[in-house]
C-alpha cells in the first residue's frame, strides 16, 4: 500500500510544474502564491527573490502548506496532493547546483536563470521537505484523500 501510494505521488508531481505554496506571515496569516518547482523523489525545490515575501516569511518560519493540481471540469475526476511541509533555503553548493539543474530539465524553454550558482543577492533556492502527504482522488469517491506520513 505505501509503495503503491509513493508511486502515485511521483506519478503526481512527474505531472505538474506548478504549485500553490502557503508561508506564514508575521501577523499569523497565511500567504499563498504560485511557484514553478522541480523534484528529487519526495523532496521539491523552487526558486524566488532573496527579498520576496516568501524569503522572508520562511526565514522567520520554515513551515509551508502546498498544493500541486490541475483543472478539470469533473469534479469526481480531481487528482493532487497537499503536504505539510518544512521549507529550507538551500546553501550547500552541491545541492544548489542539482536544484538548479532539475529546475532547468523541468523548465527547458526557461533559459534566464544565472548559473551554475547563482549569487545569494539574486536568487534565493529553497528544498521542501514534506511531513504529511495527501493523496487527492475523487475518482475513489468523493473527497477521498490518502495520507502518508514522511
Amino acid at each position: 500500500m505505501i509503495a503503491a501510494l509513493q508511486n502515485q505521488i511521483l506519478a503526481l508531481l512527474d505531472q505538474h510544474r506548478t504549485m500553490s505554496l502557503a508561508t506564514l506571515r508575521p501577523d499569523g496569516w497565511p500567504q499563498a502564491t504560485t511557484v514553478g518547482f522541480a523534484h528529487d523523489g519526495l523532496t521539491l525545490y523552487f526558486l524566488c527573490g532573496p527579498n520576496s515575501q516568501k524569503a522572508i516569511n520562511l526565514a522567520r518560519d520554515d513551515r509551508v502548506s502546498l498544493t500541486i493540481d490541475h483543472d478539470t471540469p469533473d469534479v469526481m475526476k480531481i487528482t493532487g496532493l497537499s503536504m505539510a511541509a518544512h521549507a529550507r533555503r538551500v546553501v550547500d553548493r552541491a545541492e544548489a547546483e542539482k536544484a538548479l539543474r532539475l529546475l532547468m530539465e523541468r523548465y527547458p524553454e526557461q533559459h534566464s536563470l544565472p548559473g551554475p550558482m547563482p549569487k545569494s543577492e539574486e536568487l534565493a533556492i529553497f528544498s521542501v521537505k514534506p511531513e504529511v502527504i495527501s493523496v487527492l482522488d475523487y475518482s475513489k469517491g468523493f473527497g477521498h484523500t490518502d495520507l502518508l506520513s514522511c
